[in-house]
């Protein structure tokens, strides 16, 4: 099991899901959509998660904000590429499922980490694996180049 971690702002000020579901529910009502992303890097002997919940698009909203936390677990857990990739898109689609059931008018998309299958990358094997699991879970998705919430923003967060 990892170890929890908390919710942050995109400053790094300790934020309760209770705030973020008010920041959501507002950003939704402003026709504003939620991107979430989530990446990792192995540190040692650890393996950290970042999920990232960015909010952008609502009406007059300049800019984005967005939600961070990390999560550490033994790296031997995820010593293969497959078991991370795999985690990253899991707690995506699960934080993705929390937020819709709070807020079932949210608009949510899904950034994964995953370059495109013909891409012949190390990730490109999985992308029709991964991009199906997102899809059959009832949300949209990008993948990179357009993947930004797991590519840009939670990378931010995960080294």
């Amino acid at each position: 099991m990892g170890k929890t971690s908390l919710w942050r702002t995109g400053e790094g000020v300790t934020i309760t899901m209770s705030e973020i579901y008010a920041c959501l529910k507002e950003h939704t009502t402003a026709n504003g959509s939620i991107y979430i992303g989530t990446d990792s890097f192995i540190a040692k002997d650890r393996c950290v998660f970042a999920t990232a919940i960015c909010l952008h698009g609502a009406d007059g909203q300049r800019g984005g904000n967005y939600f961070f936390r990390r999560v550490s677990f033994k790296r031997e857990k995820f010593s293969e590429l497959v078991q991370r990739i795999f985690k990253e898109v899991q707690e995506s689609i699960e934080m993705a499922l929390t937020i819709s059931e709070n807020i079932p008018s949210a608009r949510i998309e899904i950034h994964l980490d995953v370059s495109p299958s013909d891409k012949g990358n190390k990730t490109s094997k999985l992308a029709d694996m991964l991009t199906g699991y997102a899809a059959s879970s009832g949300f949209d998705y990008k993948i990179k180049p357009h993947a930004w919430a797991s590519q840009s923003v939670a990378d931010k967060h995960s080294k």
